[in-house]
């Protein structure tokens, strides 16, 4: 598989990794022999980057991601990411230490190579998110306090938000990767927003972040399994789904994606998610694009995918027409 570079961390990851979140939800929801077979399939694909957070499952993607990997034998690149709620806000700083020692002990690892602001930024801060001043006073120096103890190698955000306080934070904070959301019904993050579109305006994030040597990892590639152009959620997938960076619905995104489906019965992918996939890894600002699985043969199919490359020019021309890139 294709490895690409994280942006300043110089670390080489797979063009797509692994999300072990409640999307796909194997990691948190399944059987620990399902877990493991789907860590070493992917480990096997050549998958580089495996990403996580305490958020999901409440630590148990942790706990089965650090198990998984420990009788495999394996150590790829892991990343995850720290939520502060509500309660925990008066004390920022001590809630991000606190949060990785949990997520250490959970991964059974002395450090990790990453670790990911989980809160959007936004000018008024209201929670769950933090205003610019937030993140720079007091979140980031805990970040870099524990990158220089050893306990992560690099820090980042999930870039959720507003753009201004987004870039203000890539600027000023040391950012090494941010997290985004890309994907065909909503391109904003790389390009100009299109005109009429119903789409929110990510106002060129994710080619502001690669242009400062930012690593992107791109998230809801497949708009949270909406592309697939069916509302069915898999075993276990979370049942229900908020949309991020998309529509204004999970069923108003499958009506979007069913509307792509001229272009897959002229040939031009197997199927939607193909078609997905292979546009999601496009874009040469993106480092790696992550997709989590409810089974080992959407993994398969989604490596299958990505090894084809990315779209032809054809296909993109054609996208561009219907208005969906």
């Amino acid at each position: 598989m294709q490895q690409r570079r994280l942006g300043r961390t110089g670390i080489s990851v797979s063009v797509l990794g692994y999300g072990c979140g409640a999307i796909g939800g194997l990691m948190v929801h399944g059987t620990a022999a399902e877990q493991e077979q789907a860590i070493g399939r992917a480990l096997d694909y050549g998958i580089t980057y495996f990403d996580t957070a305490t958020a999901y499952g409440d630590g148990a993607s942790e706990t089965n991601l650090g198990r998984a990997l420990r009788s495999l034998r394996a150590s790829p690149t892991v990343g995850t990411k720290v939520r502060i709620y509500p309660a925990q806000r008066a004390d920022i700083a001590g809630t991000i230490v606190t949060s990785l020692e949990g997520s250490l002990a959970r991964l059974g690892r002395d450090s990790v190579d990453l670790l990911q602001l989980h809160n959007p930024i936004t000018k008024a801060g209201e929670a769950p998110a933090f205003t610019v001043e937030q993140v720079l006073n007091e979140a980031v120096p805990a970040l870099r306090r524990l990158r220089d103890q050893g306990k992560i190698r690099w820090y980042g955000i999930t870039g959720l938000g507003d753009a201004p306080a987004l870039r203000q934070v890539m600027e000023e904070g040391g950012i090494a990767t941010a997290q985004m959301p890309y994907n065909l019904l909503n391109t904003s993050g790389v390009v100009p927003a299109t005109k009429g579109t119903s789409m929110p305006d990510l106002g060129q994030v994710i080619a502001h972040a690669a242009a400062a040597d930012i690593g992107v990892l791109a998230i809801r590639i497949l708009a949270g399994g909406a592309l697939s152009g069916s509302e069915a959620r898999g075993t276990y997938a979370s049942a229900t789904l908020q949309p991020i960076g998309s529509g204004a619905s999970y069923a108003d995104d499958v009506a979007s994606a069913r509307r792509l489906q001229p272009l897959i019965d002229a040939g031009h992918a197997a199927d939607l998610v193909e078609l997905a996939l292979r546009f999601a890894i496009g874009p040469e600002e993106i480092s790696s694009a992550l997709i989590g699985t409810t089974s080992l043969a959407e993994l398969d199919h989604a490596v299958a995918s990505v090894n084809k490359g990315k779209l032809p020019a054809e296909t993109l021309t054609l996208l561009e027409m219907s208005g969906r890139s």
